[in-house]
C-alpha cells in the first residue's frame, strides 16, 4: 500500500481523504469539514481546502474563559 505523507497542504488544492488523514497524523492541526464526522470514512473521496486561519478562540470549560489557540485551522469541503 503506497503511503500518503502531507507535512503542508495548500488552499485551492484537491486531496483525498487518505491524503488529509496522513496530514491530521503528523501535523498539529484543526480539520473542519462539510460532512462532519464522515471526512475519514471514505479514503478516495476528494476535498478541496477552501481557507485556513492561523488560530481560533477556544471557551474552556474549566474557567469559563476563552482562549486564543495559535493552531492551524484548515476548511475543506466535499469535491
Amino acid at each position: 500500500m503506497t503511503q500518503h505523507r502531507l507535512s503542508n497542504v495548500e488552499v485551492g488544492q484537491n486531496y483525498l481523504a487518505k491524503e488529509l488523514d496522513s496530514f491530521v497524523s503528523t501535523t498539529d492541526v484543526v480539520v473542519l469539514s462539510n460532512n462532519e464526522s464522515q471526512l475519514f470514512t471514505d479514503p478516495e473521496r476528494q476535498y478541496k481546502v477552501v481557507d485556513v486561519f492561523e488560530g481560533f478562540f477556544e471557551h474552556s470549560a474549566e474557567d469559563g474563559e476563552k482562549y486564543f489557540r495559535e493552531k492551524k485551522a484548515y476548511i475543506v469541503e466535499k469535491v
